[in-house]
């Protein structure tokens, strides 16, 4: 996939940025031209000539160092670049980006360029999680930058947590996986138009549910989640973009669903389960991306209840498990459940695949930055039997979206052919 592609590295002043030099090297097997951008604190740690010898381009620090007359080179770097990749990202060059500073030949070249952007941030533990850098990061994010989250463990500095730059194999990863997705959906869009259809979906009858379902204690109380229906609303979009005919079910949500979109509206758990049912036999992929309650009050009060005592006690019962349903009645339908979890993600992702039966699963921790609820972007692994599939790193959920659904077409026309 990085055959011909164009990726501007820039390395910033961490101790990472030894990294670089097995980043650069796998890039260039992988078939990327690669082209070096370093700030002046990154040739502390690794000298230019080592990135230089194994690109087989010229590295770039000073803004001012103009090597060809014919071009301005941090212009000429803009416009070359299919990706322009940061690692290591230090907490400085977050801060410079979202800032929107420009005072060295890196931040100067990524004002200019209109390519996509992904960071691979590298720090200390406690800077990390620093409000100022976790404001700045989500400040990229809504901007559309990728992140690649950091790992946990032993840090250069002796602390022991999360801010160690992920793994060059690992990013290569990514990175391949992005071009693959951006691959896919430009060939999916030139058969569309070969075909005179509006997309790869075209035909499809897609179901998506949404939100939060309301279980009713009484006429003015309710359990429920934090669900805002975003994600689901996310995927209904890019379905519709795809050219599925889209069927919308949706609970309560923190927001109005997408335009042109109409949505059939559900409150409880048995009201979704209802929905859902009426359409499933005659629906191709079907994504469950609503948190729905697992447990609902044995009775609803028909009156407020008024209070009395220092305690009250609520019985609950347990409410139909539409995934599970699905996932035993299904025959054609590909079937997407999601995972919304705190810790142990693959493992709780894997069983909840393998007990409902379903062709995939979208697993996010909820706890990571930029992916919890109510937020605009997420950062999911998709899991199918035989393990991870894709690995997403933090990205709005209209991308996550259209990832997923065209991983899920990909598949549905493998199945059938």
């Amino acid at each position: 996939m990085l055959n011909g592609k164009v990726v501007v590295l820039g390395v910033t002043g961490g101790i990472a940025a030894y990294k670089a030099a097995t980043l650069c090297s796998r890039l260039v097997q992988r078939g990327a031209d690669v082209h070096v951008i370093m700030t002046e604190s990154a040739k502390q740690f690794i000298p230019e000539l080592t990135l230089q010898t194994l690109t087989k381009n010229p590295v770039y620090s000073d803004t001012f160092d103009e090597r060809d007359p014919s071009v301005v080179s941090h212009i000429h770097l803009a416009d070359l670049a299919d990706l322009v990749l940061i690692a290591p990202a230090t907490a400085n060059v977050i801060g410079k980006m979202a800032h929107g500073l420009a005072d060295d030949m890196l931040t100067t070249t990524l004002l200019a360029t209109t390519a996509p952007v992904m960071i691979s941030p590298a720090m200390n533990v406690h800077m990390y999680t620093h409000p100022a850098v976790m404001a700045n990061m989500e400040t990229l994010v809504s901007r559309g930058v990728s992140m690649i989250e950091p790992g946990e463990g032993l840090l250069a500095c002796g602390y022991v947590g999360k801010g160690r730059m992920e793994e060059p194999d690992t990013i290569v990863d990514v990175v391949e996986r992005f071009f693959q997705g951006r691959a896919a959906e430009s060939a999916a869009s030139n058969q569309d138009m070969e075909s005179g259809s509006t997309g790869i979906l075209h035909g499809k009858k897609v179901v998506v549910t949404a939100g939060g379902t309301i279980e009713r204690i009484d006429p003015v109380r309710y359990i429920t989640n934090d669900s805002s229906g975003k994600m689901g609303f996310a995927i209904a979009k890019a379905a519709k973009q795809l050219g599925a005919d889209v069927h919308l079910i949706a609970a309560h949500t923190d927001e109005a669903p997408p335009a042109g979109i109409p949505a059939e509206r559900v409150e409880s758990a048995q009201d979704m389960y209802e929905a859902v049912q009426r359409v499933f036999d005659t629906s191709d992929i079907v994504v469950k991306a609503a948190a729905v309650a697992d447990y609902r009050p044995a009775e609803a009060a028909t009156s407020k209840i008024k209070k009395r005592g220092e305690t009250m006690t609520l019985d609950l019962v347990k409410t139909t498990d539409i995934l599970e349903s699905l996932g035993r009645q299904k025959t054609s339908q590909f079937l997407i459940g999601f995972a919304a979890e705190t810790d142990t993600v693959e493992q709780f992702a894997r069983e909840k695949l393998k007990r409902k039966n379903c062709d995939l699963i979208v697993a996010n921790d909820v706890t990571q930055e930029g992916a919890g609820f109510g937020t605009d972007t997420n950062s999911v692994h998709i899991f199918d039997a035989e393990g991870l599939v894709l690995q997403l790193p933090v990205m709005s959920k209209e991308e996550v979206a259209l990832r997923l659904l065209t991983l899920a077409a990909e598949r549905l026309t493998g199945r059938l052919s």
